[in-house]
């Protein structure tokens, strides 16, 4: 299998550039082509001659792969299949909204988390995606270019997959990439402490912390990284890079009947979150085959959100969007494929 050009930096372009005998120069012009332009081939980087395409064929496949699927909810929701070099796929979903249309985007095939409530973690870890299958979801998305926001918040922990990500990043942000503003970009953890301070270190982008309890044993029982990531150290790393003048952290809550949604919750999120200028982000919880959780009523949950918001943390209710094509929060494992 041939090599993608899809997904280099413009310093691993040049080292390729470099050990073909080529001119500095061309690393340019190849980053124009791919990230630039509406194309698919290398044959069609026509400013570079027959015989440098001919070298590169030779050696490179362009790497773009088209979605082989895609579902529609009835709120407009649509989600994708796109294909992975390993002959396996992942999962993406567009989200058009009035003021801005953003897609949720994957970093692995499943996940090793194991989430107690999370459909890709039932699926289990297959493997990493590259930079390019990472950003090929966005460059082969038919809506790309009314595209407004990008979340890491799809298939896989997007630290767990870290360089990937990072050099995704690179590519969308840099003036020779998509040109992409890191505040368009926001990736989800469920907070693994050291790439949380690589990426807070060579990254300006927003950053969401998976919390859904703020009780370690609550927490634990829902989130086993909890036992070797706590939240505690988590927000102790938060706070000492004060990332709220910079960018916006958030932390992302699913609600659960019965388990997470007193009063005594929202007075222990209001005393841990102290310090942080942050926002919640209240989910309800989607149901997922053999799970024993429920989502609180409606009721319960403006009533934690009120509470919330007289704390001082400014909450809000994600809406739900495209859970009848399982594409919501939770949801993602490229069953409904099947």
């Amino acid at each position: 299998m041939k090599e993608p050009l899809f997904g280099k930096t413009l310093v691993q372009l040049r080292e390729i550039v470099k050990e073909l005998n080529l001119p500095k120069f061309t690393a340019n012009q190849i980053t124009d082509w791919l990230y630039k332009k509406d194309i698919t081939t290398i044959d069609e980087m026509t400013n570079l001659s027959k015989k440098v395409r001919e070298l590169l064929i030779e050696k490179f496949d362009f790497g773009l792969a088209s979605h082989k699927s895609f579902q529609v909810s009835a709120d407009g929701t649509k989600k994708y299949l796109f294909p992975t070099q390993a002959g396996m796929f992942i999962e993406a979903a567009y989200i058009p909204e009035k003021s801005r249309n953003t897609l949720c985007v994957s970093a692995q095939v499943g996940c090793r988390m194991g989430c107690r409530f999370c459909m890709t973690g039932k699926q289990g870890f297959q493997g990493n995606l590259t930079a390019g299958e990472i950003l090929n979801q966005i460059r082969s998305l038919p809506e790309r270019d009314k595209l407004t926001n990008i979340v890491y918040m799809g298939m896989g922990e997007p630290f767990d997959n870290l360089q990937n990500v990072l050099q995704s990043f690179e590519i969308l942000i840099s003036d020779w990439g998509f040109a992409i503003s890191p505040r368009r970009i926001t990736v989800s953890t469920i907070g693994i402490i050291p790439a949380i301070i690589k990426f807070l270190e060579e990254s300006e982008c927003h950053l969401a912390i998976s919390l859904h309890s703020p009780f370690v044993e609550e927490r634990r029982i829902l989130m086993p990284v909890e036992s070797s990531n706590p939240l505690e150290k988590v927000l102790e790393t938060i706070k000492k890079y004060d990332i709220g003048k910079q960018r916006r952290v958030s932390f992302e809550y699913i609600m659960f009947k019965g388990l997470n949604d007193t009063s005594r919750h929202v007075k222990q999120l209001a005393r841990i979150l102290n310090g942080i200028r942050c926002r919640i982000n209240l989910i309800r919880f989607h149901p997922i085959p053999d799970s024993p959780y429920k989502s609180p009523d409606d009721l319960t949950i403006e009533k934690f959100m009120s509470g919330l918001n007289k704390k001082g943390i400014r909450t809000t209710l994600r809406a739900s969007r495209g859970q009848d094509i399982s594409a919501a929060c939770g949801l993602l494992s490229t069953k409904g494929f099947e």
